[in-house]
């Protein structure tokens, strides 16, 4: 694993331990911001929004009962819970993390919100433990953008789903080079922002892996919502240590903020594509 990747892994165990909810308005307002109704978090464990998101996958999905939906890098089950409310008892929601963390996080979750067709798993999600052709949809939100080989896992979706299945993701995409500052800064990695690619190469890469019907459209939304959430807590440079008093990744991303102009390089995307 490179320095982002093990930066990366280490802040979202952190994230998942510093208690984080819905309860905390700034971490709702984020939430809201990219698209998620008051109700929406009403009806799931507080705990599960972790402020993390940069959209809302379960609003493109047209996600139907008794269907097989995996969310890739679930987080606390935001996306996990709301899909298993629409996909109903026949069907099933799982949820992909590559950190115990998280997923203790999202387990206990599932347990207090009664969740019985919610099931998580660890992995990468380049490597899913599913076989071949065995789910209707793939989600995800702001987790793409953090793999270094977008193609790899772009195949995997491919593999994974059915025929006729489909994609229906929220990431960050670029809209024009990164100033090299802040292209270099771990804790705009982290931040869902530097391992982002463009528009154009997200369109193509995922035709390249055999999909059809791709769309890439930028949503709007304002990237400075992350700034909302004051002492948010998920990343620290590598070298630093990650404990509750460290400062976190959403005010790091609000020094950032401070100094570009974000929104003029990066976008919210709602991206959907259909495995023919």
């Amino acid at each position: 694993m490179n320095e982002f990747g093990a930066a990366i892994s280490k802040q979202y165990e952190a994230a998942a331990k510093r208690g984080l909810s819905s309860e905390q308005p700034g971490v709702a307002a984020v939430a809201e911001a990219f698209g998620y109704s008051a109700e929406e978090l009403r009806s799931i464990p507080a705990e599960a929004n972790l402020g993390l998101s940069c959209g809302n996958p379960t609003a493109l999905a047209n996600l139907r009962p008794g269907e097989v939906v995996v969310d890739l890098g679930c987080g606390g089950g935001l996306d996990v819970f709301l899909t298993a409310r629409r996909v109903g008892p026949t069907g099933r929601a799982i949820g992909i993390d590559m950190t115990d963390e998280m997923l203790a996080l999202a387990r206990q979750n599932a347990s207090r919100g009664g969740f019985a067709n919610a099931e998580f798993h660890k992995a990468t999600i380049d490597r899913l433990p599913l076989a071949s052709g065995s789910v209707d949809c793939i989600i995800s939100n702001c987790v793409i953008n953090l793999t270094p080989d977008k193609a790899a896992v772009f195949r995997e979706i491919a593999r994974v789903l059915k025929p006729g299945g489909r994609l229906a993701v929220s990431d960050i995409a670029l809209k024009q080079p990164l100033p090299v500052e802040l292209a270099g800064d771990v804790t705009a990695v982290v931040g869902c922002i530097a391992g982002a690619i463009s528009i154009s190469d997200y369109s193509r890469e995922l035709s390249s892996a055999g999909f059809a019907h791709v769309e890439v459209v930028d949503s709007g939304a304002d990237l400075n919502a992350y700034a909302l959430i004051d002492g948010q807590a998920a990343c620290c440079s590598p070298g630093e240590s990650c404990n509750a008093a460290d400062e976190g990744l959403h005010s790091r991303l609000a020094e950032l903020l401070k100094r570009y102009s974000i929104n003029d390089y990066a976008a919210s995307v709602r991206v959907y594509a259909v495995k023919p």
